[in-house]
């Protein structure tokens, strides 16, 4: 999922005409869940995973586990993925600094249409308002940004500079990222800590890195498949810790 950029726009949730829909679908969800409620709280549902998240999760993943079919598979998968993104949820705002930096970094260059992984990096490390420099006793490696940057589409290419061959990375490959997450107006002005780097070469990239019994459940129509900001999307309880 990628944040909306400006000029973007979603259809909104109206209560009005999504609300009758989705109340109607609660109102089947409660019932069935209310026949087999102590199923429910006597299961003990094998977990992806431990400790808090665990405790989190257990109750949506027994009732997939109850509802059977294909659901068991896909609330753990569903379990992981958005446990994964909430321990990364630290990270972004490391990820749209860096952005932010990159961005600041092409201005100290002059703008460039492409600039050297090389030269980034020196401009990166060498801010000492950054963070970049602890990055390890190298500070900031040409892996490490290629990591960082692949989150949002972007990755290096070897681009030909006047002074020879050189793994880089274009200002246009930034430009719907930039939109995205630091328009320009949110970039701060270049700290005075950031060197003019010298053209030269880097380093390459790196690169990527049993099922319970079954409970039938009340069928859900078309109509009842509203999203919940009036889109097509199906609609999905909010995640919550508390147990049946």
């Amino acid at each position: 999922m990628r944040r909306r950029a400006p000029g973007e726009t979603v259809a909104p949730y109206r209560h009005r005409r999504d609300g009758p829909a989705l109340r109607t679908v609660a109102q089947r969800l409660a019932a069935w869940l209310s026949a087999n409620l102590a199923t429910l709280e006597a299961a003990e549902p094998p977990m992806p995973v431990e400790d808090r998240a665990a405790d989190t999760w257990e109750p949506l993943v027994a009732v997939a586990d109850l509802a059977g079919a294909t659901w068991p598979a896909r609330a753990r998968q569903a379990v992981t993925v958005l446990t994964a993104e909430a321990d990364e949820a630290g990270n972004v705002s490391t990820r749209v600094r860096l952005l932010a930096d990159v961005r600041t970094a092409f201005t100290v260059l002059g703008d460039p249409q492409a600039a050297s992984t090389h030269d980034l990096l020196a401009a990166l490390n060498g801010d000492e308002e950054a963070p970049w420099a602890g990055f390890g006793p190298a500070g900031l490696t040409g892996k490490r940004l290629g990591d960082l940057l692949r989150e949002f589409g972007i990755t290096s290419t070897t681009i030909r500079f006047p002074v020879g061959q050189a793994k880089g990375y274009t200002r246009e490959s930034f430009t719907d990222a930039w939109q995205r997450y630091c328009p320009a107006s949110s970039v701060p002005a270049v700290p005075t800590s950031f060197p003019q780097a010298n053209p030269g070469t880097d380093t390459t990239p790196g690169t990527d890195q049993s099922v319970p019994g079954t409970q039938p459940v009340p069928l859900l129509s078309r109509q009842n498949e509203l999203g919940t900001d009036g889109t097509s999307n199906p609609w999905r309880p909010s995640q919550t810790g508390n147990r049946f």
